[in-house]
């Protein structure tokens, strides 16, 4: 079993909803590819709703953490790229409302949030990887 301690260092922000740190002893790493709001069918959930888009994404990397029985409190990384500048803010207020339930102990694994220009599907407004330690 991984020992993990997700926490923000003195002397640093304490940005929300994420930590600056996950100090991780582990044998065994996940990588979850980038999820995207598709569902098991093929389908894309939530054609112009972020919302629903973010349920999908997360979702799914839920579906694979618990293939490799794993579950929220084995994350120890998060990387999301989103298209519009808009949707950042979006996205910090859904993690806020989500995260209590992924994370009851606050320990918010770190998340890179990067902006880009497009993604493989242009009806994709979210993409998500996500490092799990188990």
């Amino acid at each position: 079993m991984a020992e993990i301690k997700i926490f923000n260092p003195d002397g640093m922000s304490k940005p929300a909803p994420y930590s600056h740190v996950a100090h991780v002893k582990t044998q065994e790493l996940v990588f979850i590819a980038g999820q995207t709001p598709i569902d098991a069918s093929g389908a894309v959930v939530g054609r112009g709703d972020f919302e629903a888009q973010c349920e999908q994404v997360f979702a799914n990397i839920h579906t694979a953490l618990r293939a490799v029985d794993a579950d929220w409190k084995n994350v120890v990384q998060f990387r999301s790229y989103i298209l519009r500048p808009e949707h950042a803010a979006a996205y910090r207020a859904w993690r806020a409302k989500a995260y209590p339930k992924m994370f009851p102990n606050g320990a918010n694994p770190p998340h890179t949030l990067l902006i880009i220009s497009r993604l493989a599907d242009e009806a994709y407004w979210l993409e998500v990887e996500a490092v799990a330690a188990l």
